[in-house]
Protein backbone atom coordinates (compact mmCIF):
# COMPACT_ATOMS: atom_id res chain seq x y z
CA UNK A 1 0.00 0.00 0.00
CA UNK A 2 2.86 2.42 0.51
CA UNK A 3 4.51 1.75 -2.04
CA UNK A 4 1.59 2.69 -4.71
CA UNK A 5 1.13 5.81 -2.66
CA UNK A 6 4.94 6.75 -2.29
CA UNK A 7 4.87 5.77 -6.50
CA UNK A 8 1.63 7.98 -6.69
CA UNK A 9 3.37 11.16 -4.98
CA UNK A 10 6.25 10.79 -6.95
CA UNK A 11 5.30 10.08 -10.61
CA UNK A 12 6.04 12.41 -12.93
CA UNK A 13 3.55 12.69 -16.11
CA UNK A 14 6.31 14.24 -17.92
CA UNK A 15 8.74 11.05 -17.75
CA UNK A 16 9.33 8.29 -20.62
CA UNK A 17 7.98 4.72 -19.34
CA UNK A 18 9.82 2.03 -20.52
CA UNK A 19 6.36 -0.05 -20.75
CA UNK A 20 7.18 -3.27 -23.33
CA UNK A 21 3.82 -4.09 -25.06
CA UNK A 22 3.76 -7.83 -24.22
CA UNK A 23 3.43 -7.97 -20.31
CA UNK A 24 0.29 -7.22 -18.05
CA UNK A 25 0.98 -4.46 -15.78
CA UNK A 26 -1.10 -4.11 -11.97
CA UNK A 27 -2.15 -0.92 -10.36
CA UNK A 28 0.75 -2.05 -7.37
CA UNK A 29 3.21 -2.04 -10.21
CA UNK A 30 4.20 -5.30 -10.98
CA UNK A 31 4.35 -6.63 -14.16
CA UNK A 32 3.62 -10.19 -15.39
CA UNK A 33 4.47 -12.32 -18.17
CA UNK A 34 2.83 -15.48 -18.51
CA UNK A 35 5.13 -18.12 -19.72
CA UNK A 36 3.71 -21.01 -22.09
CA UNK A 37 4.08 -23.61 -19.85
CA UNK A 38 1.49 -21.78 -17.53
CA UNK A 39 3.87 -20.27 -15.12
CA UNK A 40 3.85 -16.20 -14.70
CA UNK A 41 7.45 -14.49 -14.05
CA UNK A 42 6.71 -11.23 -11.94
CA UNK A 43 8.66 -8.91 -11.62
CA UNK A 44 8.24 -5.15 -10.77
CA UNK A 45 7.84 -1.92 -13.21
CA UNK A 46 10.94 0.16 -14.99
CA UNK A 47 8.74 3.33 -13.16
CA UNK A 48 8.62 1.21 -9.72
CA UNK A 49 12.32 0.80 -9.20
CA UNK A 50 12.96 4.09 -10.37
CA UNK A 51 10.89 5.45 -7.63
CA UNK A 52 12.28 3.44 -5.07
CA UNK A 53 15.80 3.83 -6.02
CA UNK A 54 18.51 1.29 -5.51
CA UNK A 55 17.35 -1.67 -4.02
CA UNK A 56 19.69 -3.30 -1.63
CA UNK A 57 17.61 -6.50 -0.54
CA UNK A 58 15.11 -8.65 -1.80
CA UNK A 59 12.75 -11.12 0.49
CA UNK A 60 11.05 -13.57 -1.04
CA UNK A 61 10.64 -17.46 -1.04
CA UNK A 62 8.88 -19.94 -2.77
CA UNK A 63 5.14 -21.26 -0.80
CA UNK A 64 3.71 -24.68 -0.78
CA UNK A 65 0.37 -23.36 -0.69
CA UNK A 66 -1.83 -21.13 -3.12
CA UNK A 67 -1.48 -17.53 -2.37
CA UNK A 68 -4.83 -14.99 -3.53
CA UNK A 69 -4.00 -12.07 -5.62
CA UNK A 70 -3.36 -9.27 -3.48
CA UNK A 71 -1.45 -10.91 -0.67
CA UNK A 72 1.97 -9.77 -0.02
CA UNK A 73 4.34 -12.25 -1.28
CA UNK A 74 7.93 -10.70 -0.22
CA UNK A 75 9.36 -7.06 0.48
CA UNK A 76 11.96 -5.15 -1.68
CA UNK A 77 14.26 -3.24 0.35
CA UNK A 78 15.54 -0.18 -0.82
CA UNK A 79 17.80 2.77 0.44
CA UNK A 80 14.80 4.94 1.14
CA UNK A 81 12.25 2.45 2.13
CA UNK A 82 11.25 -1.10 2.72
CA UNK A 83 7.94 -1.96 0.11
CA UNK A 84 6.16 -5.00 -0.33
CA UNK A 85 5.50 -7.54 -2.95
CA UNK A 86 1.62 -8.05 -4.11
CA UNK A 87 0.85 -11.01 -5.56
CA UNK A 88 -0.99 -10.05 -9.16
CA UNK A 89 -2.82 -12.95 -9.73
CA UNK A 90 -3.85 -15.84 -7.65
CA UNK A 91 -1.42 -18.88 -7.78
CA UNK A 92 2.03 -20.31 -5.99
CA UNK A 93 5.34 -18.94 -5.88
CA UNK A 94 7.31 -21.58 -7.43
CA UNK A 95 10.61 -20.16 -7.84
CA UNK A 96 12.68 -16.64 -6.92
CA UNK A 97 15.60 -15.80 -8.36
CA UNK A 98 18.31 -16.10 -6.68
CA UNK A 99 20.69 -14.01 -8.24
CA UNK A 100 19.04 -11.29 -6.35
CA UNK A 101 20.67 -13.05 -3.18
CA UNK A 102 23.86 -11.18 -4.20
CA UNK A 103 22.66 -8.92 -6.78
CA UNK A 104 19.60 -7.42 -5.60
CA UNK A 105 20.43 -4.72 -8.30
CA UNK A 106 19.75 -6.03 -10.92
CA UNK A 107 16.00 -4.73 -10.38
CA UNK A 108 17.43 -1.47 -11.28
CA UNK A 109 19.08 -2.46 -13.81
CA UNK A 110 16.88 -4.63 -15.75
CA UNK A 111 13.55 -4.60 -14.40
CA UNK A 112 12.33 -6.80 -17.79
CA UNK A 113 15.22 -9.27 -17.85
CA UNK A 114 17.35 -10.43 -15.62
CA UNK A 115 15.83 -8.66 -12.66
CA UNK A 116 12.45 -10.53 -12.30
CA UNK A 117 11.75 -11.56 -8.75
CA UNK A 118 9.30 -14.32 -9.02
CA UNK A 119 7.80 -17.12 -10.68
CA UNK A 120 4.26 -17.99 -10.10
CA UNK A 121 2.35 -21.10 -10.90
CA UNK A 122 -1.29 -19.38 -12.19
CA UNK A 123 -4.62 -20.78 -10.44
CA UNK A 124 -6.69 -19.58 -13.30
CA UNK A 125 -4.87 -18.25 -16.33
CA UNK A 126 -8.05 -16.08 -17.55
CA UNK A 127 -7.18 -14.06 -14.16
CA UNK A 128 -4.31 -12.31 -16.21
CA UNK A 129 -6.86 -11.19 -18.64
CA UNK A 130 -8.13 -8.27 -15.86
CA UNK A 131 -4.41 -6.99 -15.47
CA UNK A 132 -3.81 -3.62 -17.45
CA UNK A 133 -2.01 -3.54 -21.05
CA UNK A 134 1.00 -0.95 -21.13
CA UNK A 135 -1.42 1.82 -22.37
CA UNK A 136 -3.65 1.13 -18.97
CA UNK A 137 -0.94 1.76 -17.11
CA UNK A 138 0.59 4.07 -18.52
CA UNK A 139 -2.31 6.15 -17.94
CA UNK A 140 -2.13 4.80 -14.45
CA UNK A 141 1.44 6.29 -13.98
CA UNK A 142 0.33 9.45 -16.08
CA UNK A 143 -2.49 11.00 -14.01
Amino acid sequence: MWLQYILLCLADAGSTLNLPPDLKYTSSHEWVDVQDNGIARVGITDFAQNELGEIVYVDVSPSSEELPSGANFGCLEAVKTVSDLVMPVQGEVVAVNEELESMPDLINKAPYGDGWIAEIKLSDSSEVDSLLDHEGYRKLVDN
